[in-house]
């Protein structure tokens, strides 16, 4: 076996690997804490059951699938994109880490977190053109293509569809902090428009117009069809998650992001009660 050969099949394992060492961190925090303090069960199984989907869908026998066959390709990225970052979010990850890390590392984290790039990215129509923009470039743009020649195209494009998809999953529906975090009115009309991206995509591919696909009419047909049900299923438990924790949201946030201290009132003075006195 060659040295080029080596490397990729090396590679193709890496991510299982780094999944697998995430997976195992986040179970081992989740049990401490939750012999602690307490942590729900039902995250700990959604980060898994996450972590688990995304390491099927990038295993190398769905990966040569998925390469194969373009409707097995679009059940590799329904995957990636929408079911495994999904349940990685509502593991509440970030909330996992401010309630175990050491009180400094906490409040590292929650600035981090206030970050001004944090703060974009965090916005419902950012995350919108980050997950929904980047399959509007897969398909009608020469990635695609691209990522069936090229490895490294090939592996960034799962990256991003990991990642942009675990982003907005977020910003609609996740249960960690968020600075910023806009209306339950403003996430739904996010989703809204998801909807009706993924929907047009599919019935572009299905009828193979605009794309810059050139796979096999039925296997076009088919991943479109995959994409059009499929998404909907994804987005309506986005929706869900998203509808549930609007209803147990409670009154003051359970862990309120660490941030500057609260300015005096102009009206009060050092050393004084705001309590009118007599003069």
């Amino acid at each position: 076996m060659s040295v080029t050969a080596v490397g990729a099949e090396v590679g193709a394992y890496l991510p299982l690997l780094l999944l697998s060492s995430t997976a195992a961190g986040y179970l081992g925090l989740a049990l401490a804490e939750r012999r602690r303090r307490g942590w729900p069960e039902a995250r700990i199984v959604a980060f898994l059951l996450g972590a688990a989907t995304i390491a099927w869908a990038l295993a190398p026998g769905m990966d040569r699938w998925a390469d194969a066959d373009f409707s097995a390709h679009m059940a590799q990225h329904l995957l990636l994109a929408m079911v495994g970052p999904l349940g990685l979010v509502l593991g509440a990850p970030v909330t996992l880490l401010l309630r175990t890390l050491r009180h400094a590392s906490a409040r590292r984290l929650g600035r981090l977190l206030h970050a001004p790039a944090v703060r974009v990215l965090t916005r419902p129509v950012v995350a919108l053109a980050l997950s929904s923009g980047g399959l509007v470039a897969l398909y009608f743009t020469p990635v695609y293509d691209l990522s069936t020649r090229h490895p490294a195209v090939h592996v960034l494009v799962h990256a991003h569809l990991v990642l942009s998809g675990a982003l907005f999953a977020w910003v609609v529906a996740g249960p960690d902090p968020a600075p910023g975090r806009a209306s339950v009115r403003a996430r739904l009309l996010v989703l809204g428009a998801a909807v009706a991206i993924h929907a047009s995509v599919a019935q572009l591919l299905y009828a193979g117009l605009l794309v810059r696909v050139h796979e096999p009419v039925v296997q076009m047909q088919a991943a479109g069809n995959l994409m059009y049900f499929g998404g909907d299923i994804a987005e309506l438990l986005l929706a869900v998650a998203l509808l549930l924790s609007w209803r147990r949201a409670p009154a003051r946030p359970a862990y309120a992001l660490p941030g500057p201290p609260p300015q005096p009132h102009p009206s009060q003075h050092p050393g004084r009660s705001g309590a009118p006195g007599v003069s």
